[in-house]
């Protein structure tokens, strides 16, 4: 099967900014050695790179930034923290920030800016500590709505592995990790079709989930990314392969006609699916929040998905817990959105599992 967007249409490294360690590190090397035409910047950390992260400058150069750098460092802290949603825990992050470039995504609004991918080389630590951690959780003795059996990592919240997975083998070596951890297995989100990872053999052991929009949504919002049709497609070739897929509806914009086109979606969804994919299907709806400095960054960029994605009429202010301004539905609204969008999926994809919808 034929995927319209590989990583060479994504990424042409021409900048690799580097701290100074990572040559040290064999990951590390053997990225250097991927990308040999790169200029190399030594900088003193990822996080403070001031003309790419904070600098409204870049906002002009946002999709090129994408593009053309790519950043390696070491990952300082290595710590899980908490969850109940789509995992039991969130893993120290492998990469921070992504070659994609969706105008709603968090990651820049903590980061800045254009934020490409940061790739850490430090994975045999990453590695250590998430199967020390996961030692000490002992067996999952009460089932719970992430997972019946095993306890859940969340690898990709910084970023999207499937991208990752085609620039270094960090993905490939968590994967196989997670195969030999006998109560625990990982799970990540994507908008990207990485053919490569079909042969990595997860023997069930990674729960990959497909984030899906309506298709002309996904073209205004979903920038950079594989399409929509493209990712529906790979689903039963990735059950195949002996993955756990999933699916993310995220997220969902309300519009003129909304439901309609959520409708085409899951149509399109029971029309392709086989039926091994239908028997282990479980999705997670997520409604739109958004942030009001990424909409001021957002009108640098692409001002035409912000007439979707921020609202005022329809939006109410939330302070995240860092003192951020995020926008929601008026809770109304949105309670209303979220019974109409469960109960569609309920008659329109009755085999599928809801693990959670807010």
């Amino acid at each position: 099967m034929f995927y319209s967007r590989t990583i060479h249409d994504l990424v042409d490294i021409k900048e690799i900014w580097l701290e100074p360690a990572v040559p040290q590190y064999k990951r590390g090397q053997e990225i250097l050695d991927r990308f040999p035409d790169a200029k190399l910047i030594e900088v003193p950390s990822h996080w403070k790179i001031p003309s790419l992260h904070g600098f409204h400058g870049a906002v002009e150069n946002w999709l090129k930034i994408k593009r053309n750098v790519l950043i390696l460092g070491v990952k300082k802290s290595l710590s899980c923290r908490p969850n109940s949603r789509s995992s039991n825990f969130i893993s120290p992050s492998e990469s921070n920030g992504c070659t994609m470039s969706c105008a709603y995504c968090y990651v820049p609004r903590r980061k800045g800016y254009a934020n490409p991918i940061t790739l850490f080389v430090n994975i045999e630590q990453i590695m250590g500590y998430l199967e020390r951690h996961a030692k000490k959780q002992g067996p999952k003795t009460l089932p719970d709505a992430v997972d019946p059996l095993y306890w859940v990592y969340e690898i990709g919240e910084n970023g999207d592995c499937s991208a990752d997975a085609a620039l270094c083998d960090n993905i490939k070596d968590l994967m196989n990790l997670f195969k030999r951890i006998p109560n625990a297995k990982l799970t990540f989100a994507t908008k990207f079709i990485n053919r490569d990872m079909l042969a990595y053999d997860p023997q069930g052991k990674t729960r990959i989930r497909f984030s899906l929009m309506p298709h002309k949504l996904s073209k205004l919002v979903d920038v950079r990314t594989t399409s929509i049709s493209d990712r529906i497609d790979a689903m039963n070739d990735y059950t195949a392969a002996g993955y756990e897929v999933n699916v993310n509806f995220s997220p969902v914009i309300y519009y003129e006609g909304w439901e309609a086109d959520w409708k085409d979606l899951f149509t399109e969804l029971d029309d392709k699916l086989d039926a091994r994919t239908r028997q282990q299907l479980t999705c997670e709806i997520i409604f739109l929040t958004h942030n009001e400095h990424l909409h001021e960054v957002n009108m640098g960029w692409h001002p035409r998905a912000e007439e979707l994605l921020w609202v005022p009429a329809l939006q109410e202010f939330k302070y995240s817990e860092t003192g951020g301004r995020n926008v929601r539905y008026k809770r109304g609204l949105k309670a209303a959105l979220v019974r109409t969008l469960v109960e569609m999926v309920h008659r329109r994809l009755p085999y599928c599992n809801i693990r959670y919808a807010f």
